[in-house]
């Protein structure tokens, strides 16, 4: 990833309404969304048409605003970014949904080696059972944004979050016995 430093600066420059530092900031994150895209889109089902170019523009579009945003560092601009992935899924998911369900939800939908075929079919279903974790734990709702739909390690999400590797290690384990139960009911 690109240093912690110099895209804070470019954030806080851009913030400031320099356009000239908007575009050294997507220059200089562009690689990192482009391997978390990438690393996100390979879970998805084989025929998804959404490409890693295209899933890190969409991203960078929603982000495009930076001028009115309050970025405070990158792990903040990372966690927006991982957000915003979420939602370009979950609307592509949304628009392109099957007309079938599935027959139930497996053990390891949230495991990071699920089969692809699985990920997509439930994408939406874990959207919404994300909004609900959202109202119960903030702190656990961030860390499954930033792994599921971010693409982001563990020591990623505890940069983003501001937490420890171990905390994220807890919540992610919680969050996922907590989603596996509420997608089954």
């Amino acid at each position: 990833m690109t240093p912690r430093g110099a895209i804070t600066d470019l954030l806080l420059e851009a913030r400031g309404g320099d356009s000239a530092a908007r575009d050294r900031l997507y220059a200089a994150v562009y690689d990192d969304l482009r391997r978390i895209a990438h690393r996100q889109l390979q879970q998805e089902r084989p025929d998804h048409t959404f490409g890693t170019t295209g899933l890190v523009h969409e991203t960078y579009m929603k982000l495009a605003n930076l001028d009115r945003m309050e970025w405070q560092d990158r792990a903040q601009f990372f966690r927006a970014a991982a957000g915003a992935m979420r939602r370009i899924l979950v609307d592509y998911a949304r628009r392109h949904r099957a007309a079938r369900r599935g027959g139930g939800v497996p053990h390891d939908f949230l495991d990071d080696n699920a089969p692809a075929v699985q990920r997509g079919d439930l994408l939406v279903a874990v959207d919404e059972a994300l909004e609900r974790l959202a109202h119960l734990s903030s702190r656990m709702s961030g860390v499954v944004e930033c792994r599921f739909f971010g693409g982001l390690t563990e020591e990623e999400t505890a940069e983003a979050l501001g937490l420890s590797v171990r905390t994220v290690q807890r919540e992610w384990a919680k969050s996922r016995a907590w989603l596996y139960s509420e997608l089954c009911e």
